[in-house]
């Protein structure tokens, strides 16, 4: 592993690359530290520490503390998380984006992009209000004028907007997917914290030992178990006719087409999360009995929420499986380079076939995720320690993301025929 860094480091490129990527991170870390002007940092963070975050402490999770720092990143990146689900949920309801999307290359692309920045804006209004006008509530904001509310929502809304923009540019001239490595940086940054929380635990009841055993198996279970379904695959043989092209004689050769179990990664852990948080941060804020109780009910440690997260993490990596692989693109490609699946005829039949497959095999990946993300909530609940509850979540985006950075890594380090971290 080592070797294998100093040769990435060699690459001019790919050195800057990841310089670029560590100083923009920076950027974020710093940045998660600086309170909103006129903010008392102090009042928010005894209102987490006394237990009074409620469904805000997962929100706080995903902003690697900010939230609870009263920083100007405090709405972290949900915001543009949540618009680009609603403009990718819109593509198969409106026709004429959908029109867009499929036709319109870079042109439609940028233009998709531009939706979903003015939803991140107008997401980031409403849940800054939101949460002003709780905080308010709840007593941790203090000086409540006209111009203090102004300049708390609009600083949010930059904060949220600004790391729209950094999550691009580090997709674009870094490695990895920003938005990814954003909230992978802000779940890293926890840990210390979890750690701490547990040994305080420990140390208050050292019979409590078993239970960190128990724990540390389990995740440990978990990790591997994460790996081979991230790297497991299902792999459906082609072979290529031969034919003559001048006086040479091509084709003839046989491969195959990699299905992946979890063909969509770590994006429907993401997307759920965020689907459910939104609504139930809003519920949260409105001080009114139903909507109260509603927030009580889809919070992150009750049997309601984890139900729905499951349902909603099997929906989105069906989703986003069927938006990154299309069995009748690769069908048609196969046909029209000469090639067949043994035993299954072109064209229909051939996409058909693969979708059959995709869909059987991305069940097994979906379920995985979904028990794999309630499962520390099950364990929280039955060994009675704190800290870990949001702990399946975490390790999964970690995990995966982990991978596929070093999967970008390993395949500009291809291009240069150096030995990489998968071998």
């Amino acid at each position: 592993m080592i070797e294998t860094i100093r040769n990435a480091w060699k690459i001019r490129d790919l050195r800057q690359s990841m310089i670029y990527t560590l100083l923009m991170l920076l950027v974020y870390r710093i940045g998660a530290h600086i309170p909103v002007p006129g903010s008392n940092p102090e009042a928010m963070k005894l209102f987490f520490q006394d237990g009074g975050g409620g469904i805000l402490s997962f929100l706080n999770l995903f902003a690697g503390g900010a939230l609870a720092n009263f920083s100007v990143f405090a709405l972290g990146i949900n915001p543009y998380i949540t618009s680009s689900i609603i403009v990718q949920l819109l593509t198969f309801v409106i026709p004429s984006l959908e029109q867009l999307v499929k036709e319109g290359g870079e042109e439609g692309a940028r233009v998709v992009n531009k939706y979903t920045r003015y939803g991140t804006v107008i997401l980031s209004l409403i849940q800054g209000i939101g949460m002003v006008f709780w905080l308010r509530n709840v007593g941790v904001l203090a000086n409540f004028n006209s111009l203090y509310i102004f300049t708390v929502i609009m600083t949010w809304t930059a904060g949220s907007v600004f790391l729209m923009w950094l999550g691009e540019q580090i997709t674009e001239k870094g490695i990895g997917n920003g938005i990814s490595l954003l909230i992978f940086l802000n779940i890293v940054s926890s840990i210390p914290t979890m750690f701490f929380q547990i040994t305080q635990y420990v140390i208050a009841d050292a019979k409590n030992i078993i239970s960190v055993i128990i724990l540390i198996v389990i995740s440990l279970v978990v990790v591997a178990g994460i790996v081979a379904i991230q790297d497991g695959e299902r792999r459906i043989p082609v072979q290529y006719s031969k034919r003559v092209v001048g006086r040479k004689l091509y084709g003839g050769q046989s491969t195959h087409i990699p299905i992946k179990v979890n063909q969509a990664g770590v994006i429907p852990i993401i997307f759920a999360s965020s689907v459910l948080l939104f609504p139930a941060t809003i519920a949260q804020f409105i001080q009114h009995p139903f909507f109260q109780k509603l927030a009580k009910v889809i919070a992150p440690d009750q049997p309601v929420y984890l139900v729905l997260y499951v349902i909603l993490i099997i929906f989105f990596t069906y989703f986003y499986t069927a938006i990154t692989f299309n069995p009748i693109n690769v069908s048609k490609d196969i046909q029209k380079h000469g090639g067949f699946i043994p035993g299954i005829r072109p064209g229909r039949p051939t996409s058909d076939y693969i979708n059959r497959i995709l869909t059987r095999i991305t069940l097994v990946g979906a379920i995985f995720l979904g028990v794999v993300a309630v499962l520390p909530t099950i364990v929280t609940a039955v060994t009675k320690m704190p800290g870990v509850a949001f702990a399946g979540t975490s390790i999964i985006i970690m995990v995966g993301v982990a991978l596929e950075t070093v999967r970008q890594i390993e395949a500009r380090m291809l291009m240069r025929h150096y030995q990489g971290f998968l071998k």
